[in-house]
């Protein structure tokens, strides 16, 4: 088996409901934080932490992701006749190498554990991530690279952890902890948004996991849990024991682009961050002050 961390899944087949009528026609995946859409942010993350292979699971009506990642012969040739030529070089082409990205399809929405599991063959036995695009990270050090510098140290199971309110355990696969460092928790048990009154400590899981492919094993079995889903969790809990796991606080700040407030949170954080925006998101922000 390849021990280093080399392929990427990106679970892109949810319907976005919660974005309705944004997503009636476009995948939520495509939703622009700024002048990017979600996706591209995940797989520029994953391609700064060293990946060379990029899977997407898709669902009916994602060719829209396909063709964002794709060469476009049109785009480049109408930069090129306005004379935007690096332009033309750095948006029409596709990002991935030759080789480098496969698409296969999630017919039915069961769950993100099943997602996972539809992306078995293209993974191999071989560790892998799995990355959320929802979850938007701002972050010096990519999250995934940090988790990949976890990994290549315990050979294990790594989930990118933060805490949140007691109130909120409920939205979250949160864990039970062993020791702790204060950067990096040894999972002792995971659970799928447990009812706060239940949950074993406030720390939660959000969408960034480096797995060992024996987790397609266990997924194999087609468990359903919370929601009446096949739980990506429950397959991870399953482990504990068998490898070495972990929850790493990561440096950074995360952003449920999820949620509508999240996501528009995360557009001005971005716009804030930019040199060419700072001042006229700000100027702007101060009018509603």
């Amino acid at each position: 088996m390849t021990r280093r961390v080399r392929k990427a899944v990106f679970p892109v087949g949810g319907m976005g409901t919660r974005f309705l009528p944004a997503t009636k026609a476009m995948p939520k995946e495509m939703l622009p934080v700024v002048d990017k859409p979600l996706i591209q942010y995940a797989v520029e993350e994953a391609q700064a932490a060293g990946i060379e292979e990029f899977i997407f699971v898709t669902g009916r009506g994602k060719t829209a992701i396909e063709d964002h990642f794709d060469h476009s012969v049109e785009l480049i040739n109408t930069l090129s006749a306005r004379g935007d030529h690096d332009k033309a070089e750095a948006f029409g082409r596709s990002m991935f190498e030759p080789g480098q990205v496969a698409y296969t399809r999630q017919q039915e929405p069961l769950g993100l554990g099943h997602a996972v599991w539809c992306a078995r063959d293209l993974v191999g036995d071989e560790p892998f991530a799995v990355l959320l695009a929802d979850d938007l990270v701002m972050a010096d050090t990519p999250c995934l690279k940090q988790m990949i510098d976890v990994y290549d140290r315990t050979r294990g199971n790594v989930v990118a952890v933060m805490e949140v309110p007691p109130e909120h355990t409920n939205r979250y696969g949160i864990l039970d902890i062993g020791a702790d460092d204060g950067t990096i928790a040894e999972v002792r048990g995971l659970v799928e948004k447990p009812d706060p009154a239940e949950a074993p400590s406030t720390l939660s899981v959000i969408g960034r996991y480096i797995l060992l492919p024996e987790v397609f094993g266990h997924l194999s079995l087609k468990e359903t849990g919370a929601g009446g889903e096949i739980q990506l969790t429950d397959a991870m809990a399953k482990m504990i024991g068998d490898v070495p796991f972990d929850g790493l606080r990561f440096e950074g700040r995360r952003f449920d682009c999820g949620d509508k407030a999240g996501f528009f949170e995360a557009n001005v954080a971005f716009a804030l961050a930019r040199e060419d925006l700072r001042d006229e998101v700000g100027r702007i922000l101060g009018n509603y002050a």
